[in-house]
């Protein structure tokens, strides 16, 4: 299990934390995911990170800047 942690610009309120939760959903298969628009923050809990550069440009797609901040075991 892979945890990811992105950073995500942009994200002003509780609904763009859903938008980037639905992408992320619709985007790859995870097990979790959590945005927090107060840290810039997207977490995602999955198996592996091959999809990760996916992950990325959908959510850049939605208006969002974002970046791959760090992946850890878990």
């Amino acid at each position: 299990m892979k945890k990811i942690f992105l950073n995500v610009d942009g994200m002003k309120c509780g609904m763009c934390e859903a938008h980037i939760n639905d992408i992320v959903r619709k985007t790859a298969k995870i097990k979790k995911v959590k945005s927090s628009h107060k840290k810039n923050e997207t977490i995602i809990i999955m198996e592996n990170d091959d999809n990760i550069d996916s992950i990325i440009e959908a959510i850049k797609s939605l208006g969002y800047n974002c970046s791959l901040n760090r992946i850890e075991e878990k």
